[in-house]
Order: structure tokens, then C-alpha cells, then sequence
């Protein structure tokens, strides 16, 4: 009897749901809320005697301070055929250090609440941790240990290569992956930003512990260091913690070498296809050259690629994966560098439809340089931007991040309080001039990678231009992708 009752209750529940009228439910999403109002602490900046610079962003209440060391070089000083040494190299560095071992360096920091990473990116390497203020000195001495006085062993580096050769045969043997380094080649040539910044298995079998131990002493210097405090600390306690702990890290004689050009004339086809014969799927990836972080039209180029493919309602996603369905995921990154940049877009789909995805990345790209956005649609993509920045910023990681970013890319750190204030303020009128001048389809480049005996001919008839490649034939470490 009471399984009667309660088969009834939930057949009237189900009829009750089943009455309500559409008008029941909001056929529009609801507009985006006003800007939040962010608290941002003011960067303080401080030089020590040796030129390293010392960045404190303050902010009380928590005892938690993240340290972050920072050099103003990292992949674009990769030597020719030796892509892949700035990033073992920063890899090594908590490899051994100061007399102490892998295992050490990780129990010392473990042993202090935190955990040691290290990495390199373009325009920049670094190493830092996130510790209790009380743990802060000994941090840093640890931090300075690693940077000044790194084992760099043989051992590790022939382990870190293997590492790095596993990963790299997963990523090159994905279409997608493949589609966008074959992209930057394409918009950089034989720049310093062309090459593959993780390496080829080709470059890392070249790269020896000389050449690691040569960039090491090349970068990693105080005159080319910033060391960022972001937590419950005082530019004071900053300058006496960071002199006690640095003080005695000796300035090189020799200059700081300037910094190689990104982006060189690539004369390279427009439209590329790497036939990977077999490929499950196809990955298409659009890739053009964009100014570099300093340019004053830089939060124009944040909104323009806001809307272009910055989310999830953003245009590409809506055409490609929503409305066609044709990836589960299509999406455009906006990445200004040190002396160029790049824009770039990608979405993997099934090998028939890539002509298709083709075609539809190329018309969005036109579409924003050719008409306003809407107000509606900027002011939501506007709200995804600021959204996201203020939650990087709830963290002290987050916050040691974005304004030592600011720091090696030499950009102003009040910046870092600017955001929400400069992306409001760019109109529809230059997210069109932005993308009008900078993603032209007539000087952007297409990667299609995938198996072309399924889009091949459907792609060379739209576009007779298309130039292909068999997919063992292409060499990401020569700037115009072949090879001898």
C-alpha cells in the first residue's frame, strides 16, 4: 500500500511539471551584473644592490606569502635545432641544488608546508613556492639555492629528456596539437617564437649538459631576475628578506644580451594541410601575427578575442559546436608576447567537416573585423573577462602571477588595478578596427591536420592555394616545416 501511494505522489508530481507553460521558464539568459569592484594592493617595487628587483604585493589577514622568482628570458633563446633548452633547464633546477638531491629539495619543501616548481614560457623562466609567513625565510634561501646553485646533472638531465620525449610523442600524434605548432611556425618563420618552446624528439637528442649549464649562466642572474612577494608581508620585511637571502648572488661582468626578435618573414602557404594518414580526426588551427604586450591597443585585442572564441558563448563555439555540432569544442587564445604575438584558434571535428570548420573559422574572423559586436554580446563577453581576473586574483598564486607577468613584459604594475577599468572602456568600434588590422584572413594562416584522403579534394577546391605536406615529412625545428 505505501508503494501505491508513493507511485501516485510521483505520477503528480510528474503531471504537476509536466502543466507548466513555457513562459515558465527564461527563454534569454539574464544580463550581465555591473563590474565588480576589485581590491587590488599596489605593487611596490625595490632594486637591490646586485640590479635584482624585488616586487611586493601586499595583502594582510592570511599568513600565507608566494614567492615568485622570475627571469626575463625563457624558450625564444632556444638556440637553432636545440628547441626544448630553456624548458629542461628550468626543469632541472629542483632536480638538485646546493649540495642536495631531488629528494632533498622536495623534502626541504615539504618540510616547510609548500612544494618547489619550476618552469620556462616564453619571455620568462622561474621558480617559485607558496608558504606560512613564518616559513618565508627559509623559502627564499631555498629559492636561492636552486637558482644559484643548481647541480644539473647528467642524470637528471637524461631522465628529464625522457620525460619530455614521452609527452612530446603523445602531443605531436594528436592532430590538434600538431595543427597549432605547425601554426606559430607559420605566423613566426624563423623567429625566436617558431619553434616548438617544449622541443622535437630531433631537437632534445641534440641538447647536452653543456648547453644547459651555458644557458643557466646566460639567465639566470640577478640583473635579469624579479623576485615577487604576494601575501602577508611589507615592502620592508620584502627588502630585508630578499637582501639576506640574494645579496650575494654576483653580477655577471658581461651584459645582459638583448633579447632575439620573435617574428621573422616566414613565406609560408596560407593554407596548410599535414596529411596524417589514418588520423581519427581532423585538428584545423588559424594562427596570425598580433602587436606585442606593450602595444597601446592591447585590451582591445582582450575584448576582440573575447568574443571571438574567449568562452564558451563565444562566436566560435556557438557556430562550430553549438549550432553545427560539428566539435566539442572551438575556442581562440590571444597571446602577446615580449616582441610579437600571436591570435590563434583552433577546434578538432571528424575529417569530412573540416573544409567546413575551415570555412566557418575564416568567416568569423572576417565578421569581427567587419561589423560592430552587438552591445548585448560585448557587454557579456566584457563580464566573462573581468570575472575571470578577479577570481585569478583571490589567491596569492594568482596575484604573484598576474603582476609578475606585468614585471618581465617591463609593463607598468599599477596595470595590474587598470584591467577592469580598460576593458570597459573598449567600444565595438575598436574591437573592429582591432580585428579588422590584426586577423585579416588574407594574412592569417590555416592548419588542417588529419587524414586529407577525407577532405583533401573538397579542401583544394575552395582553396586551390592549399599546400600539403605528408605528415612524416614535416619538421617542426626547420622554419619552413620541411627539412633538408
Amino acid at each position: 500500500m505505501t508503494s501505491l501511494k508513493i507511485s501516485a505522489l510521483a505520477c503528480a508530481l510528474v503531471i504537476a511539471c509536466a502543466s507548466a507553460t513555457a513562459a515558465d521558464f527564461p527563454s534569454t539568459p539574464p544580463a550581465p551584473g555591473s563590474a565588480p569592484k576589485l581590491s587590488i594592493p599596489t605593487p611596490v617595487r625595490q632594486v637591490l644592490a646586485n640590479g635584482m628587483e624585488v616586487i611586493t604585493v601586499a595583502r594582510p589577514g592570511l599568513p600565507l606569502v608566494t614567492a615568485e622568482l622570475l627571469l626575463r628570458r625563457g624558450g625564444e633563446l632556444d638556440p637553432v635545432g636545440k628547441a626544448g633548452l630553456a624548458d629542461l633547464t628550468a626543469t632541472l633546477l629542483t632536480k638538485g641544488a646546493g649540495g642536495r638531491n631531488a629528494s632533498d629539495l622536495a623534502q626541504a619543501a615539504d618540510e616547510l608546508g609548500g612544494s618547489l616548481g619550476s618552469s620556462a614560457g616564453w619571455d620568462n623562466s622561474g621558480v617559485g613556492m607558496t608558504v606560512t609567513t613564518p616559513k618565508l625565510a627559509a623559502a627564499l634561501s631555498l629559492l636561492a639555492d636552486v637558482v644559484e646553485q643548481p647541480t644539473l646533472a647528467q642524470d637528471e638531465l637524461d631522465r628529464a629528456r625522457a620525460q619530455a620525449l614521452d609527452d612530446l610523442r603523445q602531443q605531436l600524434s594528436r592532430p590538434m596539437s600538431m595543427a597549432s605548432l605547425a601554426g606559430a611556425r607559420l605566423v613566426f618563420g624563423a623567429g625566436a617564437y617558431g619553434h616548438s618552446r617544449t622541443g622535437t624528439p630531433a631537437s632534445l637528442a641534440r641538447i647536452t649538459r653543456d648547453d644547459v649549464v651555458a644557458l643557466h649562466a646566460q639567465v639566470y642572474r640577478p640583473d635579469n631576475a624579479v623576485l615577487v612577494l604576494a601575501g602577508d608581508i611589507t615592502p620592508q620585511q620584502s627588502l630585508q628578506l630578499a637582501q639576506a637571502a640574494f645579496a650575494s648572488w654576483a653580477k655577471p661582468a658581461q651584459a645582459l644580451a638583448a633579447a632575439p626578435a620573435g617574428r621573422a618573414d616566414a613565406h609560408l602557404p596560407t593554407l596548410l594541410v599535414i596529411d596524417q594518414h589514418g588520423a581519427g580526426q581532423a585538428g584545423v588551427a588559424l594562427a596570425s601575427p598580433a602587436p606585442d604586450r606593450a602595444d597601446p591597443g592591447y585590451f582591445s585585442g582582450q575584448v576582440a578575442n573575447a568574443v571571438l572564441g574567449g568562452s564558451y558563448s563565444a562566436r566560435l563555439n556557438q557556430e562550430i559546436r553549438i549550432k553545427r555540432g560539428l566539435s566539442y569544442g572551438a575556442s581562440s587564445r590571444f597571446d602577446p608576447r615580449r616582441t610579437s604575438g600571436l591570435w590563434s584558434a583552433g577546434a578538432q571535428t571528424k575529417n569530412p567537416s573540416a573544409p567546413q570548420v575551415v570555412d566557418l573559422m575564416r568567416g568569423e574572423a572576417l565578421r569581427l573585423g567587419d561589423a560592430a559586436v552587438p552591445a548585448d554580446e560585448l557587454a557579456a563577453r566584457k563580464a566573462t573577462l573581468v570575472g575571470d581576473y578577479g577570481r585569478s586574483l583571490q589567491t596569492t598564486q594568482g596575484l604573484a602571477g598576474t603582476v609578475g607577468a606585468l614585471a618581465v613584459q617591463g609593463i607598468d604594475l599599477a596595470e595590474v588595478a587598470r584591467y577592469v577599468d580598460r576593458v570597459q572602456a573598449v567600444t565595438p568600434a575598436q574591437v573592429r578596427q582591432y580585428a579588422h588590422a590584426h586577423l585579416d584572413p588574407a594574412h592569417s594562416a590555416i592548419v588542417v591536420v588529419g587524414d586529407a584522403g577525407q577532405f583533401g579534394e573538397a579542401l583544394r577546391k575552395a582553396h586551390p592555394d592549399a599546400v600539403t605536406i605528408p605528415f612524416d615529412k614535416v619538421d617542426l625545428d626547420s622554419a619552413d616545416l620541411r627539412g633538408k
